[in-house]
């Protein structure tokens, strides 16, 4: 009942006028951005393991799942449906009984818990039962699995915050980024997650904040610059609503004023353009539209003749490098409720 309510809710959400649903609506899609984007999710699909999975990192799985919602096509009956289906199986077949870790540390949890996030509502739990082997649970039940994981291994910190392993008692801004929207993106879903937790997060990314908008890596007062972490920071506070605290208007006006192009130079480009481009778009809509041309243009001229898209380095590999820059093109879509503001 649940499930189909938040259907209907999302139905009735795009008859609506734009002032009455808040949302930022993007461009008219170009051809050449379209193709771009299908011809990524080929790649993507044709690197699909049997077991469903894209790589044996889950947070990547995630990451391709979440690109291939992002297209619009329906994730029930549309032509990539079955790669869907399979690939939340496989998120849900991995994820611990015990403890509720969806693969090996808090990174890919975190990118996995965004991933069902995304899918809880659109996903039929009918259709997933029926493609799928040895399905344990639902997708409610495995994100609210995942939930307990990330609050259960935050209580543990003593920053209340995240990092590598749930047992982990220093943090990260990337890594509790990671989790942070995946626990913001359950409970725009409508998963019971504590304010507490959201609450004290954010607290720890404000400490981590210096009043120019540099957000420190590790440790408290430890700042430096970085794009992706004043990224991660703006937009954090941005979908968790919080936009009247300092650390949200610092750390906007640092990636707004430092406006380099997407081939920024920086390390871990990826991940970096990743996080600049929604960052931007909750941020100012005229910077990130005049950034996302950039990019999409960028895009185009770098995919390679079978549809992968990378920009050197290792970085994880093919499959996360084409996940995450399609997903820094797909702002322009509006389809996955992250992209919401």
């Amino acid at each position: 009942m649940l499930r189909r309510l938040r259907i209907a809710l999302l139905c009735l959400g795009a008859a609506l006028p734009a002032s009455a649903q808040d949302v930022r609506e993007g461009s008219p899609i170009l051809p050449a951005h379209r193709s771009m984007y299908e011809r990524g999710l080929a790649y993507l699909m044709t690197h699909q393991g049997k077991d469903g999975s894209f790589s044996s990192d889950a947070g990547v799985t995630g990451i391709c799942v979440m690109a291939l919602l992002a297209s619009g096509e329906d994730p029930n009956f549309g032509r990539y449906a079955d790669a869907v289906h399979r690939a939340v199986g496989r998120l849900i077949q991995n994820q611990n009984n015990s403890t509720g870790l969806i693969g090996s540390g808090m990174y890919q949890h975190g990118f996995a818990m965004l991933a069902l996030a995304d899918c809880y509502g659109a996903v039929d739990d009918r259709i997933l039962g029926t493609k799928v082997q040895r399905l344990r649970r639902t997708i409610g039940e495995a994100l609210e699995l995942a939930v307990r994981c990330a609050v259960t291994s935050q209580k543990r910190n003593p920053f209340n915050a995240w990092r590598y392993s749930p047992s982990s008692t220093d943090a990260d801004t990337s890594a509790a980024g990671a989790v942070l929207m995946g626990l913001l993106g359950a409970r725009n879903a409508g998963i019971a997650v504590p304010d507490e937790s959201i609450d004290k997060a954010l607290d720890y990314f404000s400490t981590m904040t210096s009043t120019n908008g540099d957000v420190g890596y590790s440790g408290i007062g430890s700042f430096g610059q970085s794009k992706a972490r004043s990224s991660i920071c703006a937009l954090v506070f941005a979908v968790a609503k919080r936009r009247g605290e300092d650390a949200y208007e610092n750390a906007s006006k640092r990636i707004v004023v430092s406006r380099d192009g997407p081939d920024g130079g920086w390390g871990h480009p990826c991940y970096t353009r990743y996080y600049v481009s929604q960052a931007l778009f909750q941020v100012d809509y005229r910077a990130w539209r005049e950034w996302s041309v950039e990019n999409t243009r960028d895009l185009i001229a770098r995919q390679a003749d079978d549809g992968s898209i990378t920009l050197g380095g290792g970085y994880h590999g093919p499959q996360y490098q084409t996940g995450m820059l399609l997903l820094s093109a797909a702002l322009d879509f509006t389809l996955l409720p992250v992209y919401e503001r």
